[in-house]
């Protein structure tokens, strides 16, 4: 029984080398993939609607993060105020913007 477990030990003892080198390099590879496939088009995604929220402008057709359609009849740094029906006015936290919504969708 004993022969067998010294069959399946290594010779010598030792730790192959190069190991960590592999690691390194895989661990690179890993996080390549993650930023060109994670990081990257979220980084741009947030810059596109910082942008988009910045360029607001008093009569575009906008749709809030809960889904509400309105017409921009005011706006602030922070708060916009959205006209969702004739004489019914609602305000609305800047960034809760989701959508600007095309002139032909209105």
């Amino acid at each position: 029984m004993t022969d067998i477990a010294y069959a399946m030990g290594s010779a010598g003892g030792g730790v192959a080398g190069g190991g960590d080198l592999s690691f390194i390099v895989m661990m690179a590879i890993l996080f390549a993939i993650f930023y060109f496939l994670i990081i990257r088009p979220q980084q741009k995604k947030q810059k596109e609607l910082k942008e988009m929220l910045a360029n607001l402008k008093h009569g575009d057709v906008v749709v809030t993060t809960g889904g509400i359609h309105g017409k921009i009849t005011a706006l602030t740094e922070t708060i916009v105020t959205l006209e969702i029906a004739d004489k019914v006015k609602i305000k609305v936290s800047r960034g809760f913007i989701s959508a600007v919504l095309p002139k032909g969708d209105q």
